[in-house]
């Protein structure tokens, strides 16, 4: 069972813990899951997966099973093997319980370069890929894209306009976005002013190397958090912040 250790001290059951990591009744809501060693790498041997484990997995199925679209980078997209969600019958019941189309699309942000019209995030998929781009990304990709089944989002000239994308998604009522990297599209997001929320596992394992970190980029005035919660299970810590210094869930 999950430990909650702040704000309180308490055993979490699955109900309880589906409340905390749900979504809040806003415009939208943005939340960022990431998983890091406990020395700050962001992946093993090219993949994140490998720093992941069972607590880590639990909450970040509760981000998909509880959110309107999921939201990634191609580059991610092609390295982690996304086929976008293929709920099981847990998963099912839980979005019908609170009133949510069975399968969340998976909307792919890309300029073109990264994400091939066959790619496992577009061809495998149980719906539509939304794919977001600029208008600098090749006609030619473009028609690929939508000829493989995608739809197509452009937002932006010569690069996304993640601010832009994000309201164009609540336009379409896919509020609650679930974001699952990568480390670029993560620190374009804080760029942008649009991440509400951060959930952080923080992995019991010490790997070194030369790594990134959760959010490259551009350089930003620091974000100021605010600390929502902190569970743990198996020596993994799983850590929730609230973006505090932006306008949040605008």
């Amino acid at each position: 069972m999950m430990k909650q250790i702040w704000p309180e001290n308490a055993d979490l059951d699955e109900q309880q813990l589906e409340h905390l990591y749900a979504y809040p009744e806003t415009r939208r809501w943005l939340a960022v899951n990431y998983v890091s060693s406990a020395d700050g790498a962001v992946e093993v041997g090219g993949r994140a997966r490998e720093l992941s484990n069972p607590a880590d997995q639990k909450v970040l199925k509760l981000g998909s099973d509880l959110a309107d679209v999921l939201l990634v980078g191609a580059t991610t997209a092609m390295v982690e093997e996304f086929r976008g969600v293929h709920p099981d019958e847990a998963t099912l019941e839980r979005r019908r319980r609170h009133g949510l189309r069975d399968v969340p699309p998976t909307a792919v942000v890309t300029t073109g370069r990264s994400l091939p019209s066959d790619a496992p995030v577009i061809a495998a998929a149980a719906t539509p890929t939304i794919v977001i781009t600029c208008a600098a990304a090749p006609v030619k990709k473009q028609k690929a894209w939508e000829e493989a089944g995608a739809e197509l989002l452009v937002v932006g000239e010569d690069s996304v306009d993640l601010a832009a994308a994000i309201e164009a998604l609540a336009d379409r009522d896919l509020r609650r976005i679930d974001c699952e990297g990568g480390p670029h599209l993560f620190g374009g997001l804080l760029a942008a002013g649009v991440v509400d929320e951060l959930r952080l596992t923080i992995s019991p394992l010490l790997v070194s190397g030369t790594h990134e970190r959760i959010a490259t980029g551009v350089s930003l005035e620091p974000v100021d958090l605010s600390l929502a919660s902190v569970l743990a299970e198996d020596g993994a810590m799983l850590v929730r912040y609230l973006v505090r210094n932006q306008p949040v869930g605008r």
